[in-house]
């Protein structure tokens, strides 16, 4: 077993991520559940998108005529051979929430209407003129695959429907901004505050009353309920975290079941930004990266997930389940690979439960190989895998063994909000999605700093720019971390070494969102 976790790690070692046709359990005999492709709204012809595959040229590709919600920008490019296709998948929908029969086979069920791609806002006013929509939300998500591309484009087709039916459960406590989301649905009359028994009255006893057994104290005669009945306050922003939260998880169990039936390869992080009554929800399971340029202000807006941020996550997991690691790893993590001379001696090691580091006698058992091993892009799970968040890898296993790599995986995102209608947004003020590709060769300041400068530099007084000008930022932005072929490969400014991975980005003006109606 060790000559073959050492065949994994001289992958790692030479900076390529072992989680490729090798460590996923292909089905060949099972036919794919959708063909490879691009983003529908890209609208490539066959031969566009075989083009688009040239790891050579590596062109760039952006909007064609499609409008995308808000004017978003958007440009991609494929990698410089590390797969032969381009693993990157991108969705944007705007999607509209109605009520609806809670039987589908009802007559007045209608299915919820979605849209690609906005050509303008007459339009949209025109459509469906006679019906009333009850609530709609505005979604750019990025999946980056890895060992194939099938769970990126399955993810791409699937998880804002996900997101739709769970937000179709609490749709009308949404509708009323000034409703607390009742405890139970269905209660006639939801409890807003504390119980009637746990007022002012009550909070104002003193223990002492209490144990006196003072009128209305526990054990008095006078006793209405339950010392301490109360409940808590949920805000309306807290459902909608939860349905993007189960709707990841939905769309993780819908890959597991549809993998018996077809062949979804690999896995996918994904990051999402949904924009729902004032405010916008990003949601992140994975390396990928979003944050907020406002004023020059850069505000993350994402966390990226890797072994290494959830070092202590995976080591608890191994020391409460060691059978996941196969007798072959060790939860502890060292500074370097233990050697059997070091049997004995004190080294420096660190578990779940510490940030910092202490000296232990090294065992027998410590030889093992380490469940995190590496550093930076380059430190891996199990000697297998570099991200610790996503969907898919259902399949995944240790190069060459039964020990499964899905159990130490997470599809849980985390959402952050930001409230759009707390403040007003400039034709430069910009929400920044993109896959791992860019950010490996640039950093936020880089980033933002390319942008406004792009954006700047702009007419704001011509009308082409208002379309364009977003999708041309979105493209520069692409440009500036491929960089230009040399005779040693990609390079970027200051002759750094450029990103040799696919690279997705969405530029989304954010002063378009202070234009949709706001909650009442």
């Amino acid at each position: 077993m060790m000559t073959r976790v050492r065949s994994a790690v001289s992958n790692i070692i030479g900076g390529i991520m072992a989680s490729g046709a090798n460590a996923h359990e292909n089905h060949p005999d099972l036919p794919p559940r959708f063909q490879y492709s691009r983003p529908d709204f890209l609208a490539l012809s066959p031969d566009e998108v075989e083009c688009s595959a040239d790891h050579i040229s590596r062109p760039i590709l952006i909007l064609k005529e499609m409008k995308l919600p808000w004017a978003a920008g958007y440009a991609e490019v494929i990698n410089a051979g590390k797969s032969a296709l381009n693993e990157d998948q991108a969705c944007c929908e705007v999607v509209e929430l109605r009520k609806r029969p809670a039987d589908p086979s009802s007559p007045s069920y209608t299915p919820t209407r979605r849209r690609s791609s906005l050509p303008s806002a007459d339009i949209l006013e025109t459509i469906d003129s006679m019906e009333v929509k009850e609530l709609d939300f505005h979604y750019w998500a990025l999946f980056d695959g890895h060992g194939g591309s099938g769970a990126a484009v399955f993810a791409a087709k699937f998880l804002h429907l996900h997101i739709e039916e769970q937000l179709q459960e609490v749709l009308e406590i949404l509708q009323n901004p000034l409703l607390q989301p009742p405890t139970c649905l269905g209660e006639e009359n939801p409890v807003h505050h504390l119980h009637p028994s746990a007022g002012c009255s009550q909070r104002g006893l003193s223990r002492a009353a209490s144990l006196r057994g003072a009128a209305g104290a526990p054990g008095s005669p006078n006793t209405m309920a339950p010392r301490f009945f109360m409940e808590k306050k949920i805000k309306q922003e807290s459902l909608v975290v939860g349905a993007i939260e189960n709707a990841f998880k939905e769309m993780d169990a819908h890959i597991a079941r549809e993998r018996s039936v077809y062949s979804i390869s690999g896995g996918c992080t994904a990051l999402v930004a949904m924009y729902l009554l004032g405010k916008l929800y990003v949601a992140n399971a994975g390396d990928s990266r979003a944050l907020i340029v406002r004023a020059g202000e850069i505000i993350p807006m994402s966390s990226s997930f890797t072994p290494e941020s959830e070092r202590q996550r995976i080591q608890f997991l191994a020391h409460l389940q060691p059978s996941l690691l196969g007798n072959e790893f060790t939860h502890l993590e060292f500074p370097r690979r233990v050697t059997k001379k070091e049997v004995g001696k004190r080294m420096l090691y660190r578990d779940f439960t510490m940030n910092g580091w202490a000296y232990k006698t090294v065992q027998e058992e410590d030889l093992k190989f380490p469940l995190i091993y590496g550093e930076g892009k380059k430190a891996r799970v199990l000697a297998t895998i570099g991200i610790t968040r996503g969907l898919g890898d259902h399949d995944l296993k240790v190069h060459d063994s039964d020990i499964a790599i899905k159990p130490f995986l997470l599809s849980s995102p985390e959402v952050k909000v930001y409230n759009l209608s707390q403040h007003e947004h400039g034709a430069d003020d910009v929400m920044i999605l993109a896959t791992d590709g860019l950010w490996d060769v640039l950093s936020n300041q880089e980033v933002a700093e390319a942008v406004s400068g792009f954006l700047g530099n702009c007419d704001p007084d011509d009308q082409h720019r208002q379309v364009l000008q977003y999708t041309m930022a979105a493209q520069d932005l692409v440009m500036k971390a491929r960089g230009v072929l040399r005779d040693r490969g990609w390079r970027i400014a200051g002759d750094r070494l450029g990103s040799g991975d696919d690279i997705s980005v969405f530029i989304i003006p954010l002063m378009h969102g202070n234009k949709h109606p706001q909650p009442s």
